[in-house]
């Protein structure tokens, strides 16, 4: 658990200082690809889970739980560049979707094996994640070919 809770903090870190500078297509692709490079993972037996529960996994990560990142953030033009905005609740929302994971973690870990759990809650954060950068990659197109 300690190890989620430095994790959300650097999260956080890391949004704060990323919202400072602007936001190009690389900016928004450039993560979910690179978190891609983690289905790795499964090719190392103990941590495969079946289909289905991956499949309800990506689904509630890209719904349940991009909803509110996608409610709280969007993309504004600032002069010349695109600027990411952030509601004052998103930070918020950012600490309430890693305590409903830490929560949702501690019960799930009575199941599966640490191995198991991980790559499920991979599956989760990917769908998340995914959803949320497709929605900003689409809403920064639209804004930077205002100006092309």
């Amino acid at each position: 658990m300690l190890a989620s809770v430095v994790g959300a903090a650097g999260v956080l870190a890391w949004r704060v200082r990323e919202g400072r500078t602007a936001v190009t297509a690389r900016k928004i692709l450039i993560p979910p690809m690179g978190m891609a490079t983690g289905f790795c993972m499964f090719l190392v037996p103990a941590f495969r889970i079946p289909w289905e529960w991956a499949a309800c996994a990506f689904a509630i990560g890209a719904t349940a739980l991009a909803y509110p990142l996608l409610r709280t953030s969007r993309l504004v033009r600032d002069g010349q560049v695109v600027m990411m905005q952030r509601s004052n609740a998103f930070f918020v929302v950012v600490v309430a979707l890693a305590v409903i994971r830490i929560l949702a973690r501690s019960y799930i870990d009575r199941f599966l094996d640490l191995d198991q759990t991980g790559a499920l809650f991979f599956v989760l954060a990917f769908g998340m994640i995914v959803r949320w950068r497709t929605r900003m990659y689409f809403e920064y197109r639209q804004i930077a070919g205002e100006t092309a």
